[in-house]
C-alpha cells in the first residue's frame, strides 16, 4: 500500500511510464498530466524500463546498510539479561551503559515480549483462557455511565451548572440528569458482544436484557450454556435460555 502522501498509486505510475516510454512524451509534460516533478516522471519510467509493469509496485526504504547498528555480542547480551533477569529496557540500559530507546529497538527487532505479558516467577508467556467453542461462557456485566445535559457537561457550561445538574430534585431546582446503564454480553471464546443502553440495573431489566442477549445469539448460531458476571444476574440463571451457572 503506498504512503498517505503518494501522490500516485502502482496504477497510475504504470500510466505514467507508458506515456513516457510507449507514447514518447516528454518527461516533463508527463509530470504536469500526472501532477508530480519530472524527477518522479523519470523515475517511474526508468523502471519501466528496466523491471516493466512489475517495478511499478512499492519497495521497501530500508537501507542496505546501517554501520552504526548495535554489535550483534552487544545485542544478546541485551537480550540475555531480558531472558535471565526479566529486567527491562530502563535496566538493561543501565548495566551495559546504552541508552533504553536503544535497549527497547533491540528488545522489538528480537520479538521478546512486553514483561506484562509474562511471569515474572517463571518468564514464560502468560497466555490467557478462552473456552473452546462459541456460547460455553458467556460475560456478563454493566457499566454505570453519567449522563451528559443537553449544550454539554460542566466542562462546557462551567462547574457552577455541574453542581446544579447534580441537585436534588426541589422546587426551583433542576431535577438530576441521572445515570445511563450499559448492559452487555460477551462471548469468551469469539469476542461477540451485545449491549444495550436501559435506564437501570435491577433485576427485572437484566433478566429482560438477558432475554433479549440469548435470542440475539440464537439468532447467530451461538447457544448460551454458562454465565458469568458479579452483578445481580445469579436469579436469572433459572432461567430456560441458560444451562448452568459458570463455576
Amino acid at each position: 500500500m503506498s504512503h498517505r502522501n503518494a501522490p500516485l498509486t502502482e496504477t497510475g505510475r504504470l500510466r505514467l511510464a507508458r506515456c513516457v516510454v510507449d507514447d514518447g512524451w516528454p518527461l516533463r509534460r508527463a509530470a504536469e498530466r500526472f501532477q508530480v516533478s519530472p524527477t518522479t516522471a523519470a523515475r517511474w519510467a526508468g523502471r519501466y524500463r528496466q523491471e516493466g509493469p512489475a517495478g511499478m509496485a512499492d519497495r521497501s526504504s530500508r537501507p542496505r546498510s546501517c554501520p552504526s547498528r548495535t554489535p550483534r555480542r552487544l545485542e544478546r547480551r541485551i537480550v540475555g539479561l531480558r531472558v535471565s533477569r526479566r529486567l527491562g529496557p530502563a535496566r538493561i540500559a543501565y548495566r551495559l551503559g546504552l541508552h533504553a530507546s536503544t535497549v527497547h529497538a533491540v528488545l522489538a527487532r528480537y520479538r521478546c515480549p512486553l514483561l506484562a505479558h509474562l511471569d515474572r516467577a517463571t518468564g514464560v508467556p502468560v497466555r490467557r483462557y478462552e473456552r473452546e467453542r462459541p456460547g460455553e461462557l458467556v460475560h456478563v456485566d454493566v457499566k454505570k455511565l453519567g449522563k451528559i445535559p443537553d449544550g454539554g457537561g460542566w466542562r462546557v457550561t462551567g462547574k457552577a451548572a455541574g453542581h446544579r445538574n447534580r441537585s436534588a430534585t426541589a422546587p426551583g431546582r433542576h431535577p438530576k440528569i441521572g445515570y445511563d446503564y450499559l448492559h452487555t454480553a460477551l462471548d469468551d471464546h469469539c469476542r461477540l458482544a451485545y449491549t444495550e443502553i436501559l435506564p437501570d440495573e435491577k433485576k427485572e431489566t437484566a433478566a429482560a436484557f438477558l432475554t433479549r442477549a440469548h435470542a440475539w445469539y440464537a439468532a447467530r448460531g451461538i447457544t448460551i450454556e454458562r454465565i458469568i458476571s458479579d452483578i445481580q444476574y445469579g436469579w436469572c440463571l433459572r432461567m430456560p435460555c441458560v444451562a448452568r451457572p459458570a463455576v
